[in-house]
């Protein structure tokens, strides 16, 4: 899986926090830093034939730093990676459910909010990719 902090936000703490987790977890995580763009995400999981990418924001500007995602994805060949975002993705206070709405319209596949267990994420993770394994052919589990 490929991580990182999109945008110019440079909350590198949460990061590091994801990377532990995803990485104690058992996955193998490539770990961008922060302040990444969408190409250097599609970059690293193109180079390393990653299942997913997992998208962090904490600054609130993630609804901007995130759109046309998907079909960036799908214009370089990459159409069916599983694409997850969280954190603080708007500016101010809005509904969840209207933040996850926005966000899978986008085309995420899941959307987290900041007060989501982390344990959660990996578990959602750890079937998606078991999922999209299935649906390609592969038979080898997480």
């Amino acid at each position: 899986m490929v991580l990182g902090v999109i945008g110019a936000d440079c909350h590198a703490v949460g990061n590091k926090i994801l990377e532990r987790v995803f990485s104690d977890a058992g996955f193998n995580v490539v770990n961008l830093g922060v302040m990444v763009s969408q190409d250097e995400y599609i970059d690293a999981a193109i180079e390393t034939g990653a299942e997913a990418i997992i998208v962090s924001s904490l600054y609130g500007h993630g609804e901007i730093d995130c759109q046309g995602f998907r079909e960036r994805c799908v214009e370089r060949g990459i159409e069916d990676i599983i694409l997850y975002v969280g954190g603080n993705l708007v500016v101010g206070k809005a509904p969840h459910e209207e933040i996850i709405t926005k966000f899978k319209a986008m085309g995420y596949d899941r959307v987290f909010t900041p007060d989501t267990p982390l344990e959660e994420c990996v578990n959602y993770l750890k079937k998606d990719i078991e999922s999209h394994r299935a649906e390609n052919g592969k038979n080898h589990q997480y």
